[in-house]
């Protein structure tokens, strides 16, 4: 093991909310015997505050960085978390959990409902962005955690990341919001929707009853397939792409594969139906979707009751959730004479940008924790 490297890591599991303690979830429904899939890295410091939770993207899980046993790669963000890195765990004590409604350990869709002993399906409740939140308030509480010294995540992360400080303000001391929106525009409404309709047009979904049974895998690969074109800019589809062709044929017969990007993008359904749930993406998705800071006022109001300091960070080339997006919320957090500050990365990787964009990235992060840290240890 390198000194940049955490080695081999360990997923925890963190359960809570048995009956009668249930959660009780924002669209009023009752949710209990949850469980939350969760990992940590570095040492919390016996005050504990160093601690900083990782909000995960919509297919990420709890496992952000290090390696897990016989594993081929690493971590979802193992390039920003470690020794040395932006998340620096010589430092900083950091925690990642997979949300609620996921399929990655944590309490979803495929679980097993305790009171009919088979998993939920569509009688799963509705979650939202708040609701995830809620649950890992109670993983932190159970660390014995009274004060985060940040919450940073990227695109779901990154609205979790924004809900945070706005729902338990005296709970988190700083954020990094990366590469998302306050609320889904109607194009991006649009995108998910899609995806969701291709899932549930495959014949093997069978109205979300399909444990035990053949999966809908065409629909659930055809969803990721229209994701991952969201995820990179046009140039650098074109620099790794282009037009080349799988094979020196120039003509190929019927609809097989016939260039490099049908190609990879095929591999890229393929492997994501081998670790992800059907339901959960529908779930997931639709909570990505209903969150919207304008709901109950303006975005503004949103902010009114809030202490923590922001940094937000977008990519010149991401073109699902473009930096004009972050503006509106910049705005918003200012007009309340909070302290933000916002970076723009000029980077051709679109907006998968915040899980490889590391160089620029560490820089802005790094100097923000550094500031965040000496805030709260009273030094200037």
């Amino acid at each position: 093991m390198t000194k940049n490297e955490l080695g081999i890591v360990e997923t925890k599991y963190f359960t809570c909310c048995e009956p009668p303690h249930e959660i009780v979830l924002k669209s009023g429904d009752k949710l209990g015997n949850i469980t939350l899939a969760y990992e940590t890295y570095g040492t919390l410091q016996e005050d504990k505050s160093n601690a900083i939770l990782i909000l995960h993207a919509l297919t990420g899980d709890a496992h952000a960085a290090g390696w897990h046993e016989g594993d081929k790669k690493p971590g979802w963000w193992d390039t920003m978390i470690g020794p040395g890195k932006a998340f620096d765990t010589d430092k900083y004590f950091i925690i990642c959990s997979n949300v609620i409604g996921g399929c990655q350990g944590s309490t979803g869709p495929s679980s097993v409902d305790p009171k009919t002993k088979k998993p939920y399906g569509l009688t799963f409740p509705t979650i939202t962005i708040q609701d995830m939140v809620a649950a890992q308030k109670l993983l932190i509480d159970h660390l014995g955690i009274k004060k985060l010294l940040n919450v940073a995540g990227g695109s779901m992360g990154g609205l979790q990341a924004i809900q945070w400080p706005i729902q338990f303000p005296d709970c988190v001391a700083s954020s990094i919001v990366i590469a998302t929106n306050y609320r889904h525009s109607a194009q991006q409404i649009a995108l998910h929707e899609v995806g969701r309709r291709a899932i549930m047009a495959d014949p093997n979904w069978n109205g979300g009853d399909y444990y035990g049974k053949t999966i809908p895998a065409s629909g659930l690969a055809l969803s990721r397939m229209i994701g991952h074109i969201t995820y990179m800019s046009d140039e650098l589809m074109d620099e790794k792409f282009g037009r080349k062709l799988i094979a020196k044929e120039k003509k190929a017969s019927g609809f097989s594969p016939q260039f490099e990007v049908q190609n990879y993008l095929k591999y890229r359904g393929d492997s994501f139906v081998q670790r992800f749930d059907a339901n959960s993406y529908l779930y997931i998705t639709k909570a990505v979707d209903l969150y919207d800071l304008e709901e109950e006022g303006t975005v503004m109001d949103a902010f009114k009751n809030v202490h923590a300091k922001f940094l937000l960070i977008s990519f010149s080339s991401d073109w699902l959730y473009p930096s004009y997006q972050l503006k509106e919320l910049l705005k918003a957090i200012k007009a309340n004479d909070i302290d933000v500050s916002d970076v723009v990365i000029n980077t051709k990787y679109g907006h998968d940008a915040f899980l490889v964009e590391t160089k620029g990235q560490k820089k802005a992060v790094s100097s923000f924790l550094e500031r965040a840290y000496k805030i709260t240890r009273g030094k200037r």
